[in-house]
């Protein structure tokens, strides 16, 4: 399996795990300080974080429900030391891409142009290409505002790729409009790639039927691997947010925050 990591596949989304649950797998990406663990965590929690460390690199898993299908959303909130380097850890990990900065810094949307570069060059030889959504962060600093919602929404277009605007401090069902529109790009492409082993089918009860029938012989089974930080805690943590009528969602972060 670990031959396979870090190189461009043909199955970048959702075989169904032994929970009966598919995944998807979320890459933030972005310059430090343009608020990737702050969305990571409003996603996750409803709760805006004031102090993290920002050179540890987590990932995160959570039970959601999105258009009323059940998904296992996995986050992985990166850092980079110095901007898309060495970033095959990811670019084959991931079903989808969030790529961040800050509107109130000029800079941190220049970095974002070097991370939507590295990722168009991986999905390049993928039919269809990894969706990837840019993100202007920090709305609520919009007095100090450097980077104009026309500039983000034009680079989106030349890029391809979804746009949004939102603020990890105030907001948090724009936060989540964004992940989980992420879960939907994820599935359409799921939907239009043929996995090797296991095709998804969601049928009107959300339970996940399996389909062999057209599984060529002695096909490669298309793995993906959870890429493993390079310091974290295992830490469980109860939410409050229902995300199903029939339990509430328990979420497996790998410390990197202090959570109020």
């Amino acid at each position: 399996m670990s031959l396979m990591f870090g190189k461009a596949r043909s199955c970048n989304f959702s075989a169904i795990p032994e929970g009966g649950q598919p995944e998807v797998n979320v890459v933030i990406l972005g310059v430090k300080g343009s608020g990737k663990s702050a969305l990571t965590v409003k996603f996750l929690t409803k709760r805006f974080i004031s102090e993290y460390d920002p050179n540890l690199e987590d990932t995160y898993s959570s039970e959601d429900m999105v258009d009323q299908q059940p998904v296992v959303v996995k986050v992985m909130d990166t850092a980079d030391q110095d901007g898309p380097v060495n970033c095959e850890r990811y670019l084959s990990w991931a079903s989808a891409f969030l790529v961040v900065y800050s509107i109130d810094n000029r800079r941190s949307f220049e970095g974002c142009q070097q991370y939507l570069e590295a990722v168009t060059v991986h999905t390049k030889a993928l039919q269809p290409k990894t969706p990837i959504i840019l993100l202007g962060n920090k709305l609520d600093m919009e007095r100090y505002r450097q980077v104009s919602k026309s500039d983000g929404s034009a680079l989106a277009t030349r890029f391809g790729c979804l746009f949004f605007e939102v603020s990890a401090c105030l907001d948090f069902l724009s936060v989540q409009r964004v992940f989980h529109e992420a879960v939907r790009e994820a599935r359409q492409l799921g939907s239009k790639r043929s996995s090797p082993l296991r095709p998804l089918y969601i049928s009107e009860d959300n339970k996940p039927l399996f389909s062999l029938a057209t599984v060529p012989p002695f096909t490669t089974p298309c793995y993906k691997e959870l890429p493993v930080p390079a310091t974290a805690k295992l830490v469980t943590v109860k939410s409050s947010r229902a995300q199903s009528k029939r339990r509430a969602p328990t979420l497996t972060l790998l410390k990197g925050f202090k959570i109020f």
